[in-house]
């Protein structure tokens, strides 16, 4: 029954969050999935872009993810952006909730795996959006670091 899960190592990078966001804190939680999001997110069928998480009734929430419909998956298939709910202890969830309540601060989500037991889980930050100048000093450094890796390798 254990189909390789450990060799069939899946992640999903939100590459642009790091660069948009200053990420202060980082949780780990579960996802509610059906059955055809879990087996499209196996064939790697998922994105994160314009994905964002929300705090409703001390519940936290995925909103905008992108999951691929299975190919499989007949009548059984699943909306490709519902919202989907994320698992969490309630002492972390009220951590986030107020952090996120403070102005400026948002909850963003970074990656989304399966772990060793085959469950998909999704890594979130709570964060602080950049300034404009920020972001022109991070590409900066970016490039300091690229040109100094080639000078080392002549």
């Amino acid at each position: 029954m254990d189909r390789n899960r450990a060799g069939s190592r899946m992640e999903i990078k939100n590459r642009r969050a790091t660069f948009d966001y200053e990420l202060l804190e980082t949780f780990t939680a579960g996802m509610v999935l059906t059955g055809t999001e879990i087996k499209s997110i196996r064939l790697g069928k998922a994105s994160l872009v314009d994905t964002y998480c929300v705090v409703e009734r001390s519940e936290i929430w995925v909103k905008n993810m992108y999951i691929a419909e299975y190919f499989y998956g007949t009548y059984n298939n699943h909306p490709v952006r519902r919202d989907r709910k994320l698992l969490l202890n309630r002492k972390e969830i009220r951590k986030i909730e107020t952090a996120a309540r403070n102005s400026g601060f948002t909850i963003v989500p970074l990656r989304l795996f399966i772990n060793d037991r085959g469950l998909v889980k999704m890594v979130i930050a709570v964060a602080r959006g950049k300034k404009e100048y920020d972001r022109r000093e991070a590409l900066r450094e970016r490039d300091d670091r690229r040109e100094m890796a080639r000078a080392f390798k002549k």
